[in-house]
Formats: structure tokens, C-alpha cells, sequence
């Protein structure tokens, strides 16, 4: 009995220490949203780690690599959209909206090229199961896939004799279903495509690979932007820019969608200021890489926020790329940035 009370006093005691001692140590600096200072454009030394990539949540440290830095790759547009890798050609291909142009990134030499001009005012891209480019295209309020021969295809413009919006978003399936996003962003003014009458309501469609039949999947949804699929196709989710501006998953049935729901809504870590998801992309782990302020945001999939990148610019998309597919590009703005992760990008654009 007395040697009970000595071990229940000398934990006592022990655990008021602890407590002392933890009242006393300095707290945790809070999260910063602001990026350090650096110039992109200049060939300067970023000590290691990059001070840029903030893990949010322990879980997020294996995606980290330790000497590696963020780098600008190109300046020069006016709103960066719709990145897309081509495994095939080594290249980054991405939107410029307002100036009617897409641009190409080669890996071998990282030159920057106009791939497209003009571009129907294109935003998001991405490749089919075949190598082809499939393009949302605001200016023909389309989604067009680029045939090798040269030509155009017109892969969906309309759903019940009504115009589409302006395809926002795009991918694919392995069944050959195309999926895209179409929100009213597009013909809201001239700047970004043609100021246009709407005549469908927001929504998610998927197009047959083989008949080219549209079906809409949902319109629960403000303003349907960025979708990607987790890495089993099993699951879509899709960013939503309108109210409430949060990240939404469905259950993939076949060519439908059921049980859909809140993944997560979003802030500007160490701040209560709102953000949003507007690209967004699925690595091998299932984790959802978004570009939403500051920079880029990462989502585990059970919603927890485990990482942030930060950039001096609003980064509108994000996609993996490189011989193995472990670089994370980001649209920004005026500008094409990228980073090296651990890990990989779980699909094929």
C-alpha cells in the first residue's frame, strides 16, 4: 500500500513538472500564408529546405523533398489555366486564356514555346488514353479534342439542343469516358472568351468515348471547377469555386455518380480568410493537390489539410509531370512554377 502511494505522489509530481515545463516552453510560431521573400527571376540561392512548403500535419513530411526548391519556369501570361503533362513528347502544355494562346514547356531543355494560337480561348487540358488532346475551350463554349491529322473535333457544345457555358476542366477514364466540368466563367465578359446568354445550368457532364453520347451527371454544384478521380477511378471530386466553395466527392457508379458530399471547405491556413479550390489533381497516395490560395493546398482523403505551398501569385491549376511524373507544375498567374515531390501524379494527364 505505501509503495502504491510513493508511485501515485512521484507520478503526480512528474506530471506537474511536465506541465510546468510545457507552460513555459514558447509556443509554435502560427502558420504563415505569406511567401518569403526571393526573386524568381533571378538565379539565387533558397537554402534547403524550401521555406515555401509548409507541412500542415506530420503526414505530410514524406512528400517532401528535402533539397529541392520551387522554381519559376516562365513569366509572361496573363492568367495561367489548364496545365497538362504529355508523357509521349516530354511537354507541359498550358492555357493563357485572355491572350488566346496555349503554351508548351519542353523538358529537355525547358524551353517555352506558343503551342496554340489561337487557342478558342481555351483553360483546362488534358490527353485521352490515345495521346490526344482534349481542350475546354471558352471562346466556342466546347470541349474539342485535337486529332493527329490536324483537324478538330467537337466532343460536346450542347446538352438538350442548349448551349454549354464554357467548359471549365477535363478528364478521362479508362473506359474512354470524358468528363467536364461547366460552369458560366467563360461568358460572363470578353476578356476570358465571349460575353454570352446562358442557357444551361452549372453542371458536371460525362461524354461516351464511343457513342459521344452527353449525359449531365450532376448539377449540385454553384460553380462547378477543377475534377480529377482518385487514383482506382472510384471516387470523382469535383471544386467548387460558387457557394459555398468547398471540394465535393462522389461514389463513381459506372457512368453515374451517387452518395456525393463535402470533402472539405477551404481557408488561408493561419488565417479565417475563405479560400477555394480551383484545379485540382490526385496523387498515387490519393491526396488531392489544389491550387488555391496562397499557392497550393494539400488534402489527404479524409479531408484533413496536411500541406500548403506557397507562391507570390494566385495559382489557378496543378498537375504532375516529368520523366516520372513526381514534378508538381503550378499556373499562377503570370507565371509557370514547379516543384519536385515524393510522390507521383495517379494518372496519365
Amino acid at each position: 500500500m505505501i509503495h502504491d502511494r510513493r508511485t501515485f505522489l512521484t507520478t503526480a509530481i512528474g506530471a506537474a513538472a511536465a506541465a510546468r515545463i510545457a507552460a513555459q516552453a514558447p509556443a509554435s510560431p502560427p502558420v504563415s500564408p505569406v511567401p518569403s521573400t526571393r526573386d524568381f527571376s533571378r538565379l539565387e540561392a533558397v537554402q534547403y529546405p524550401d521555406p515555401d512548403i509548409i507541412a500542415l500535419s506530420p503526414a505530410f513530411r514524406r512528400y517532401i523533398v528535402g533539397n529541392t526548391t520551387i522554381k519559376r519556369l516562365h513569366i509572361g501570361t496573363l492568367w495561367a489555366e489548364g496545365p497538362a503533362w504529355n508523357g509521349n513528347g516530354q511537354y507541359l502544355v498550358w492555357s493563357d486564356i485572355p491572350n488566346n494562346v496555349q503554351m508548351r514547356w519542353i523538358n529537355e531543355d525547358s524551353r517555352v514555346t506558343t503551342f496554340r494560337n489561337p487557342s478558342g480561348y481555351s483553360n483546362g487540358n488534358t490527353f485521352d488514353y490515345e495521346g490526344r488532346q482534349l481542350s475546354c475551350e471558352h471562346g466556342g463554349r466546347r470541349v474539342a479534342r485535337y486529332e493527329r491529322d490536324g483537324t478538330v473535333t467537337t466532343i460536346a457544345d450542347k446538352f438538350q439542343g442548349k448551349k454549354l457555358n464554357s467548359p471549365n476542366d477535363i478528364v478521362v477514364s479508362p473506359d474512354g469516358g470524358i468528363w467536364f466540368t461547366d460552369p458560366f466563367y467563360g461568358i460572363r465578359g470578353n476578356y476570358e472568351g465571349f460575353k454570352g446568354e446562358q442557357e444551361s445550368k452549372e453542371a458536371v457532364y460525362r461524354v461516351d468515348g464511343k457513342s459521344g453520347q452527353i449525359a449531365k451527371v450532376t448539377d449540385e454544384v454553384g460553380q462547378p471547377n477543377g475534377l480529377c478521380f482518385s487514383p482506382d477511378y472510384k471516387k470523382l471530386y469535383v471544386a467548387d469555386t460558387g457557394m459555398p466553395r468547398d471540394i465535393k466527392v462522389w461514389d463513381v457508379d459506372g457512368q453515374t455518380l451517387r452518395n456525393g458530399k463535402r470533402l472539405v471547405q477551404l481557408d488561408i491556413p493561419g488565417t479565417s480568410t475563405p479560400s477555394a479550390a480551383d484545379g485540382i489533381r490526385s496523387d498515387a497516395d490519393g491526396n488531392i493537390w489544389a491550387g488555391a490560395r496562397p499557392g497550393g493546398q494539400v488534402i489527404a482523403p479524409t479531408g484533413e489539410r496536411i500541406g500548403m505551398i506557397r507562391l507570390p501569385e494566385t495559382c489557378a491549376n496543378v498537375c504532375f509531370g516529368g520523366p516520372r511524373r513526381n514534378r508538381l507544375f503550378m499556373t499562377a498567374s503570370q507565371s509557370l512554377y514547379a516543384v519536385y515531390v515524393e510522390t507521383t501524379g495517379a494518372h496519365i494527364a
